[in-house]
């Protein structure tokens, strides 16, 4: 019995959503799409939204005709890499490129683990990555063969947007505390760099490491600095949130700062309504793509503004375009991938794959306008971006507009 295309869409979600293997997908000529992230470990809160929406993506896309002349289906191959842990993101990356034999990688997250899976299969393997949420400047540093790309905008970005937008709310002082690793190294550097030349004075800065049960120590030095604020730039589901959240109990600060990592669901949890949250993320409210997303997201019980969710998206999308031109191979793929995201093609919205579909199988060019923005992609595979300020008030992340 036939539905509506919204009932359709929702049932298909959810049929992505609670697939316990590849077998649900009894077809032979599916096209193998892996998707890698920490659907454990310290972003573990933002992970449902970012999942669904490359879901959501498949759907449409196996609802509208599939994947090259004979319609075939899209399976989504999901690796769990822990966020942090380099030697699982690359046995997630080693499975998919050489036993999977995936076509094409959404991710990973954790941009680590973007670096890890990148060196040690993707590269070897001929397998592009686009990754939805890792922004630290050194994955535009990788030998890649341009095979590893981004929706989310790099932290040479975000470093300079949250500066401005902490000197916009009068805050001329801080410390910073980062998490060790790619994403806190870059982003702090790129932060402190911009805040300083902004006027802003950087107190004390300070690396810590995830996964510690006490930070009681480490906010007891920040705070001698005299810093009334403290910039966290870490993982709301690890060391960020529980910072935050000792940096209450203990009364050392009450104004608290950060990016993307920190803006998850945990973070309505160890905040408590009195202190002063101020938080940069990559957003896409006036992308032209965002409104179509946005439709799509709501009647698939996907919040469209969650964190990452629309780069996740767009990500897939662009992905499965490159692969309609490809017609399912991995052969040419980082050629197709920059084709389709051109400007000089026909303008394709989020949702439209049987317009897109009939305009590629037809050789016509199509230019991809993403629900996070335009995904011109430079030579390193970056995107310049957007961004959002953000903030908690009664227990739900809120926007407040766009970062200038």
């Amino acid at each position: 019995m036939a539905g509506s295309p919204k009932t359709l869409l929702a049932a298909s979600l959810a049929a992505l959503t609670f697939s316990a293997s590849p077998a649900a997908f009894a077809q032979d000529a599916a096209v193998k799409l892996g998707f890698i992230g920490g659907i454990t470990g310290p972003i573990e809160s933002l992970m449902p939204p970012i999942t669904n929406a490359a879901k959501l993506a498949i759907a449409e896309v196996n609802e509208q005709g599939g994947i090259g002349k004979n319609g075939a289906k899209v399976e989504m191959v999901i690796g769990d890499d822990g966020c942090i842990d380099a030697a699982r993101a690359s046995d997630a990356a080693d499975r998919q490129v050489n036993s999977e034999k995936v076509a094409g990688i959404v991710g990973a997250m954790c941009s680590g683990a973007t670096i890890a899976a990148a060196n040690a299969a993707a590269i070897p393997g001929g397998v592009v990555m686009v990754s939805p949420a890792s922004t630290s400047p050194a994955v535009s540093a990788l030998k890649d063969k341009d095979l590893v790309f981004r929706t989310a905008p790099s932290d040479a970005y975000q470093g300079e947007v949250l500066a401005r937008v902490v000197k916009k709310n009068g805050i001329n002082e801080v410390a910073v505390t980062y998490v060790n690793n790619d994403y806190g190294t870059g982003f702090a550097q790129s932060f402190k760099t911009a805040f300083e030349a902004a006027g802003g004075k950087v107190l004390a800065s300070e690396a810590h490491e995830d996964g510690k049960a006490d930070y009681r120590a480490e906010i007891g030095s920040l705070a001698s600095s005299g810093a009334p604020a403290l910039v966290v730039l870490a993982y709301v589901d690890g060391s960020g949130g529980r910072i935050v959240s000792q940096a209450r109990e203990t009364g050392d600060f009450s104004t608290f700062i950060g990016g993307d990592g920190m803006v998850g669901a945990a973070l309505t949890n160890v905040s408590g309504g009195d202190e002063k949250l101020i938080l940069t993320r990559p957003g896409g409210s006036a992308a032209a793509g965002a409104a179509k997303f946005a439709e799509a997201a709501k009647a698939a019980n996907l919040d469209p503004a969650a964190t990452y969710a629309a780069t996740s998206y767009d990500a897939t999308f662009a992905l499965l375009l490159a692969l309609e031109k490809t017609g399912g191979s991995r052969e040419g793929l980082s050629a197709a991938l920059r084709d389709v995201t051109s400007h000089s093609g026909e303008v394709v919205l989020p949702g439209e794959w049987k317009k897109a579909k009939a305009l590629i199988d037809a050789g016509q060019k199509v230019n991809y306008e993403g629900a996070s923005g335009s995904l011109e992609f430079d030579a390193n595979g970056d995107v310049p971006g957007s961004y959002d300020e953000v903030t908690v008030k009664d227990g739900k992340i809120v926007p407040v507009g766009p970062a200038q």
